[in-house]
């Protein structure tokens, strides 16, 4: 086995790349629980302006202690503005808002289908990503459990929590447009670079649309709220970007996906100590489905059978 195959190969993740995909799990499981403290106090979209600004001179710190210079080119700068848009603006504005009508828990189970939809997004649009036979049957199988956990009565009577669960799904879509613009637009430069990048993109775009929904932000909210704003800025997103490219660089892409799969757990267990909610059988069922669609996309079960 050559040693890109080791690299995505359960069998030959160590244990410190397993630590460190538990930790990623946890801070990003921790992001759902950080949004429901900082709704007490905050909307939507001040939200997602606080958790993208914070985050900037941190990251901008660690690209300066690995070396990386900023790209010049203003071509560069608009890819990350779109980036940001598409992977920091649009879905974390859209969870945050879903997040207002609906649980912590169930949110986090449905941006698990995040990896399917994104292999089906990838497979139509990018040529040396094929459209395979698994990614649909295992993309078919995640919307199934959404619709299980969504369930018919959603057919004959739409209700706001119906449109948070929708709201989910679609920030889920961004993220997998996200990927699929990296790879076009941003492939040559270093990741950390990307990430710092569209940080600062979707903090310039947040600013003004946050000044004219919310007004001028405030900074003297509660101290939970404090404490929820910069989890979320500092642990869920600085600290989460630097450890998934560690993640990336020490056991591959395949075995990184399957952070999607801890961070529900971690979400759902938060949220029933912390905030008493409660997940129901639906949704339990509807994250087994999910589980297994992404388990079909991701084929190695079907090559550990073989």
């Amino acid at each position: 086995m050559n040693s890109e195959a080791k690299s995505n190969d359960l069998f030959y993740m160590d244990l410190t790349a397993w630590a460190m995909l538990l930790l990623l799990a946890l801070v990003w499981g921790g992001s759902f629980f950080f949004a429901e403290i900082a709704l007490r106090a905050l909307s939507p979209l001040s939200i997602t302006l606080h958790r993208v600004v914070w985050a900037v001179p941190v990251l901008w710190l660690v690209v300066r202690f690995k070396g990386y210079p900023l790209p010049r080119d203003p071509r560069i700068w608009g890819a990350y503005l779109v980036m940001g848009v598409l992977n920091n603006a649009i879905p974390f504005s859209l969870i945050f808002w879903g997040q207002t009508h609906i649980s912590s828990g169930l949110a986090s189970i449905l941006n698990a289908t995040t990896a399917m939809i994104g292999a089906v997004v990838a497979g139509i649009v990018l040529r040396d990503e094929p459209l395979t036979q698994n990614k649909v049957v295992g993309a078919l199988a995640a919307l199934f459990g959404v619709a299980v956990i969504v369930g018919p009565s959603a057919l004959f009577e739409f209700s706001l929590v119906d449109l948070a669960q929708l709201a989910v799904l679609g920030a889920t879509m961004s993220y997998a447009f996200a990927g699929v613009w990296a790879r076009l637009a941003l492939s040559g430069q270093p990741a950390l670079v990307n990430a710092l990048g569209m940080l600062v993109g979707s903090s310039i775009l947040m600013v003004p649309i946050v000044i004219s929904a919310d007004g001028v932000p405030e900074l003297n909210f509660p101290g939970e709220t404090w404490a929820a704003v910069l989890g979320l800025s500092l642990m869920s997103t600085a600290f989460a970007y630097a450890l998934y490219f560690a993640i990336l660089a020490r056991a591959g892409a395949a075995n990184l996906l399957l952070v999607t799969l801890l961070i529900p757990p971690v979400a759902i267990t938060l949220g029933h100590i912390f905030l008493g909610e409660v997940i129901n059988a639906n949704a339990w069922f509807g994250f087994f489905v999910i589980v297994l669609g992404f388990a079909i996309t991701d084929g190695r079960l079907f090559r550990i059978r073989k």
